[in-house]
């Protein structure tokens, strides 16, 4: 009985194996990838990807930028310090709530001074429409409403929106004081949050050229507010990455959970 039942669990191990090696080809064959249009940014291209798992849910919205692409970008000029690439969102797959995404590229980065004054992108996640956003405005008789602050739930803790984050055609910014950044260590990425009306309409994985440079291969949690403005799949984190093989750049919203 000793041998049989050394035999039976030998079998089962093998067996075991088996089978899981199996279920993972399975589970990576359920993997889908919907590819949006590529747009020229530098010497290259960047793109929104969607992966979805096998019941057809988002597992990832990805910026998708070839390594060709931190090259021959737009430097500084006297009457332009940003520069804004439109994503489109792949056409085919499941609806993630996401309207299209803002790749901006500052070359000579942004305030706070002393902070986000390096080159990086900004990778907006837009929830409201392109026109939506391009009539977004904190100037004229709008400014009161539209720096209205949002509900207290609609933001992470420990998250400030300073007054001077506030940029037309965007949004104001929900900083996360937490960020290496903000103690006196070189920026390399964060993750922000976006607000119009008092209503959260974007999330950005911000992320500086030089830590793209690095090759990097990280991901981290994201704060997550109590609840959202927008119906949507919204990140439990975010990744960055570079991909040898395809010498390929990714920032990621990962581990996505819907909410409505």
């Amino acid at each position: 009985m000793k041998t049989a039942l050394c035999l039976s669990r030998s079998n089962l191990s093998v067996i075991t194996l088996a089978c899981l090696g199996f279920t993972n080809v399975a589970t990576a064959a359920d993997l889908q990838v919907f590819t949006g249009a590529p747009v020229a940014v530098g010497n290259g291209t960047a793109r929104v990807e969607v992966t979805t798992n096998g019941m057809n849910e988002p597992e990832s919205v990805s910026v998708v930028m070839s390594k060709d692409a931190l090259q021959g970008l737009p430097a500084v000029q006297a009457d332009q310090m940003v520069w804004e690439f439109s994503l489109p969102m792949p056409e085919a797959g499941p609806q993630t709530g996401y309207d299209h995404v803002v790749l901006d590229w500052n070359p000579a980065g942004h305030i706070p001074e002393g902070v986000y004054n390096v080159p990086h992108f900004d990778v907006h996640f837009y929830l409201i429409s392109g026109g939506e956003r391009e009539a977004i405005t904190f100037h004229g008789e709008g400014r009161e409403l539209a720096m209205a602050a949002p509900d207290p739930q609609l933001v992470p803790a420990g998250y400030v929106i300073p007054p001077d984050a506030a940029v037309d055609r965007m949004g104001m910014h929900g900083l996360d004081p937490a960020g290496h950044e903000f103690h006196g260590q070189p920026f390399s990425h964060n993750f922000i949050y976006g607000y119009y009306k008092g209503e959260l309409m974007f999330v950005e994985p911000m992320v500086s050229l030089s830590f793209l440079e690095s090759l990097p291969g990280m991901t981290s949690p994201v704060k997550k507010p109590q609840r959202y403005s927008y119906p949507a799949w919204y990140p439990a984190a975010y990744r960055i990455g570079f991909d040898a093989g395809k010498g390929e750049y990714t920032i990621a919203l990962q581990n996505l959970e819907r909410a409505d």
